[in-house]
């Protein structure tokens, strides 16, 4: 019997529209949206010269149906469970427009892995955040680190 791979190609149907985000965080004209993928995890920071710093995201990513298809971590890297990977760097930021929520970010992004679902992507948006932000006030115990939960939602352009 042959086994087809469906799971992925689903994401990118029904994916053909964006959440509203401002000017400077979209994506460029030559690009198209491939795929969203929600994200649920930890923001890491450490105690640094009395202040919390950002160290990595920990996270899942998840298909709309909610299976998991891969995860987001330091580099910033998001990788799908097919082994494709992709590197993160931030173009451009934004305020989130809820209190209490990381920015949202417009990251160009390149291959860092094998071909697969991930490989083709460009850039990607991080919109519809919550929570993630460092904690409040300094910190004493240089070393120590904060979890803090968040959830957002990426969305991975590819080139037309």
């Amino acid at each position: 019997m042959k086994r087809v791979a469906i799971a992925l190609p689903i994401l990118i149907a029904g994916c053909a529209s964006t959440v509203p985000v401002p000017d400077n965080l979209k994506p460029l004209a030559q690009e198209k949206l491939a795929l969203v993928v929600p994200a649920k995890g930890v923001q890491i920071y450490e105690c640094r010269n009395g202040n919390w710093a950002f160290v990595a995201p920990d996270a899942e990513l998840f298909d709309r149906a909610g299976k998991k298809i891969g995860r987001h971590y330091a580099g910033p890297h998001w990788e799908a469970a097919d082994g494709s990977r992709i590197v993160g760097a931030v173009k451009e930021r934004a305020d989130a427009p809820v209190s209490g929520a990381i920015p949202w970010l417009l990251l160009s992004a390149k291959s860092a892995g094998k071909e697969g679902a991930f490989s083709k992507v460009t850039s990607i948006q991080r919109v519809a955040t919550t929570g993630g932000v460092a904690p409040a006030g300094n910190c004493s115990q240089p070393g120590s680190q904060a979890r803090v939960a968040y959830t957002a939602d990426y969305y991975f352009f590819v080139s037309k």
